[in-house]
């Protein structure tokens, strides 16, 4: 009963051309090409020309979006360690320049320590990761590689 309502697919089916089964574009975009499985790859060569071409494209431009969104990221990295650099080179010119002898001995401006706040346990992880990895110079602090290893 169910074979005068559907027709079963053939080579003259065209999986591609209904909105109804659009699915099959999906489908061939994540691999799945049972939509081209109707016809005969020996018999039509248009078709394995067709999808050779289908996948490259699809290949790079999913490759330039890729190396779009890397280089977005990049460049936002890029702008913070620029406005840093920048912010770090407009300090040293007042410094210098702007200062009178006098200001630069302010102890309240510029003090002797400057206290950085470092938690413990992430420090310990990247010692470690360091010295796992023979980066970290054990002629700098010769009593700190005795304690970590």
């Amino acid at each position: 009963m169910d074979s005068f309502f559907i027709q079963k697919p053939d080579e003259n089916t065209n999986m591609f051309i209904d909105f109804r089964t659009a699915l099959a574009m999906y489908n061939f975009l994540t691999g799945d090409s049972s939509a081209l499985s109707n016809w005969s790859y020996l018999d039509n060569q248009a078709i394995v020309i067709l999808v050779i071409l289908f996948s490259l494209l699809v290949f790079v431009y999913l490759m330039n979006l890729f190396i779009g969104l890397l280089n977005m990221a990049i460049n936002k990295d890029n702008e913070r360690v620029s406005y840093l650099k920048q912010k770090a080179e407009i300090l040293t010119e007042i410094e210098l320049f702007y200062l009178l002898p006098n200001q630069r001995r302010w102890k309240s401006w510029f003090p002797e320590v400057i206290y950085y706040y470092a938690n413990v346990d992430r420090t310990r992880e990247e010692i470690k990761r360091l010295i796992s990895r023979d980066e970290w110079n054990a002629d700098a602090f010769p009593e700190m590689i005795e304690r970590f290893i």
